[in-house]
């Protein structure tokens, strides 16, 4: 057989070899990574600095333009893993299980921002910092599976019994993901239900949807107050008040007893 009649390994093969991997994207590591703090520097610009205050929350609105990302990327990057973890399992690609190890902390990162941001709006908005629904839960849920995943990492010597352990609890772990997407349709939560991603469509006004993917805020509240907006679809007012004592004994009832109106 000619050299020229053997068969070339395709765009994927080559590219599970590190020597290749590094080669190839050795050149895009500064452009992504100047695109990235670019892109962090003016989202926080218009979050912080050329976005309306809120007309109930005030400022505190802008603490929504670090969360909702934040909670956005927790479940993202657990995606990537799990796809990583396919390559693991099928493909014995030799990139995946660097791909799995190095996506976890981020994922860990950007979920333990989530709940945090979550408590400090939850607290002036909801009147707790801390309640048991589901998708509060469920994302708790999803920091604890980070963070094992991470423990299981360093627990191995052999990082190849590792990988391909580690591929299987990846894939076992992803079924959270669709309970913290659905949660809020599932259960009674203090969250709103969907609003962007929907089986029908994103449920903001066009208007809205635009500004608070691109960040490209007005300098008054005009959107908000076209004949486009539904008020219905944008509010959602909590009353809450303290569970009352339970028995004789002093024990105490936690957390809030709350009840939801929409506005307009």
């Amino acid at each position: 057989m000619s050299v020229d009649t053997v068969k070339q390994p395709n765009w994927f093969s080559r590219l599970a070899h590190p020597g290749q991997f590094l080669a190839w994207s050795r050149y895009l590591v500064w452009p992504l990574a100047i695109a990235t703090l670019l892109s962090f520097a003016i989202g926080l610009w218009f979050a912080f600095f050329n976005s309306p205050e809120d007309y109930q929350m005030g400022d505190m609105v802008r603490v929504m333009y670090v969360h909702v990302p934040n909670a956005w990327l927790s479940q993202l990057v657990y995606g990537v893993m799990a796809g990583s973890a396919l390559g693991t399992r099928v493909w014995r690609h030799p990139l995946a299980d660097v791909a799995n190890k190095a996506a976890a902390p981020l994922g860990a990162v950007f979920t333990a921002l989530a709940l945090y941001t979550g408590a400090l709006w939850g607290r002036p908005t909801w009147g707790t910092f801390w309640e048991w629904d589901g998708r509060m839960t469920s994302t708790l849920v999803l920091l604890l599976i980070y963070l094992g995943i991470i423990a299981l990492w360093r627990a191995f010597d052999d990082q190849l019994k590792a990988g391909r352990i580690i591929a299987i609890v990846t894939l076992v772990g992803a079924l959270n993901i669709p309970v913290i997407k659905f949660s809020v349709d599932w259960w009674n939560t203090l969250h709103q239900p969907a609003s962007v991603f929907t089986a029908s469509g994103p449920k903001m006004p066009g208007s809205i949807l635009t500004q608070t993917i691109t960040g490209d805020y007005p300098p008054d509240d005009e959107d908000y107050q076209s004949d486009e907006a539904d008020p219905r679809c944008l509010v959602v007012v909590a009353s809450c008040r303290p569970r009352p004592r339970r028995g004789g004994g002093g024990r105490r009832g936690g957390g809030f007893r709350c009840r939801f109106r929409h506005r307009g």
